[in-house]
């Protein structure tokens, strides 16, 4: 069965940099993220890693969208 994963990044260039910073805030949250299978970990901690991010990126935008780089 092939896969039909909607998770592609928007711009290829940038996944390396996502992949940093999700393990820099799995661990700012203390959520044991390692590299490789994540299978033990609750849908909660993945799911606060996953909101964190998207919090983090929408605070940064605004930040440069007011002009306070």
């Amino acid at each position: 069965m092939a896969s039909r994963s909607s998770n592609r990044t928007a711009v290829p260039e940038a996944k390396g940099a996502l992949d940093k910073f999700k393990y820099e805030v799995a661990s700012e949250l203390g959520v044991p993220l390692t590299d490789g299978y994540n299978g033990d970990l609750t849908s909660r901690q993945n799911g606060s890693v996953g909101g964190y991010m998207v919090k983090k990126m929408i605070e940064e935008q605004e930040r440069k969208m007011a002009g306070n780089k």
